[in-house]
C-alpha cells in the first residue's frame, strides 16, 4: 500500500495540501483529478518521496518514505514529472537504460520491454535533442518502466501524446496493474479517468493568501467519484455523462435541458 497519512505540504512558501489522507492499493489504476491548484502534483511528489511533508507522512507498506534509503525508494517507486527534463543529449536507448540506475545493472530485458511497450524501436538510436514533445514523453515514461518499479506515479503522462499513443499507454498501464503493480496518474481529462481508471481521487482546494485547504472531495469508483453532482460542486460546471461504461463522454448542461 502507498499512503498519505494526514499529509500537509508546502511549496514556494504556500501551504498547498492540508491534512490529506488516502491509501492507494496495488493492482489498480488510480486517477488523481481536480481543478488547477488543488494539490494533485504536490500529492504525487509526496507519494514518490520527493517532497517532504510539513506534517503527517507518506508511507509505503507502513514504512515512512522519508526514512527510506533513496536507492530502495527508487527501486520501489517510479515517478514521471509533469515537465520532465533530459539532462544529457544521449540516444533514446541509453536514456531508457538510465531507468536501471537504482538496480545498478543494465537490465536488458526490462529495457527492451519498455522500448517495445512505448513503440520506441524506430527511435532507439535518435538523440534526445531530436525528439518531438510526444516522443520525449514516451521515452521518459519508458525510462520509468525500465526500472520495473512496484509503483508507477505519473503526472499528466497523456498530455503530450496523440490519441493512438494515449490508448496504447493506457493499455500498458492496465497490463501493469493486472500484473500487481500500483499505478497512480494525475489527469485533467475526466473522460479518461471515467473510462480507464479503477478508482478516482478527487481533490479540491479552498483558501487564499499563504494557506490552501486541500481536501479529498470524493474517492471511489469512477461512476461515483465523477458523478454530475461532484463535478458541479468541484468544477462549478453542469455536466452529465453519455454512452456506455468504458466509452463515456462528458457533455455540458443537464440532461433534461439537452433533451437526453
Amino acid at each position: 500500500m502507498l499512503a498519505a497519512e494526514n499529509l500537509s505540504l508546502t511549496r514556494g512558501g504556500v501551504q498547498v495540501v492540508t491534512g490529506i489522507s488516502a491509501t492507494l492499493a496495488p493492482g489498480q489504476i488510480t486517477a488523481i483529478v481536480g481543478p488547477n491548484g488543488a494539490g494533485k502534483s504536490s500529492l504525487l511528489l509526496a507519494l514518490a518521496g520527493l517532497l517532504a511533508p510539513t506534517s503527517g507522512r507518506a508511507a509505503l507498506d507502513g514504512a515512512d518514505l522519508a526514512a527510506m534509503p533513496p536507492r530502495q525508494r527508487a527501486q520501489a517507486i517510479g515517478y514521471l514529472p509533469q515537465v520532465p527534463d533530459i539532462a544529457w543529449d544521449v540516444a533514446v536507448e541509453n536514456l531508457v537504460t538510465l531507468g536501471r540506475l537504482p538496480w545498478r545493472d543494465r537490465g536488458t530485458a526490462a529495457v527492451e520491454a519498455a522500448i517495445a511497450a512505448l513503440a520506441l524501436e524506430p527511435l532507439r538510436r535518435r538523440p534526445a535533442s531530436r525528439l518531438s514533445g510526444g516522443e520525449r514523453a514516451r521515452v521518459l515514461l519508458a525510462r520509468v518502466l525500465a526500472g520495473e518499479p512496484r509503483w508507477i506515479l505519473a503526472d499528466e503522462p497523456l498530455a503530450a501524446l496523440d490519441l493512438a499513443h494515449q490508448l496504447s499507454l493506457i493499455a500498458h498501464f492496465k497490463t501493469c496493474a493486472q500484473a500487481g503493480q500500483g499505478v497512480a496518474v494525475v489527469l485533467h481529462d475526466l473522460a479518461l479517468a471515467m473510462n480507464h481508471a479503477d478508482r478516482v481521487l478527487v481533490l479540491d482546494a479552498k483558501g487564499d493568501g499563504g494557506r490552501l485547504e486541500s481536501t479529498v472531495v470524493a474517492d471511489g469508483p469512477p461512476a461515483t467519484a465523477l458523478s454530475p453532482d461532484v463535478i458541479g460542486r468541484v468544477w462549478g460546471v453542469a455536466a452529465h455523462w453519455l454512452g456506455q461504461p468504458g466509452a463515456r463522454a462528458l457533455v455540458s448542461g443537464n440532461p433534461q435541458a439537452s433533451g437526453v
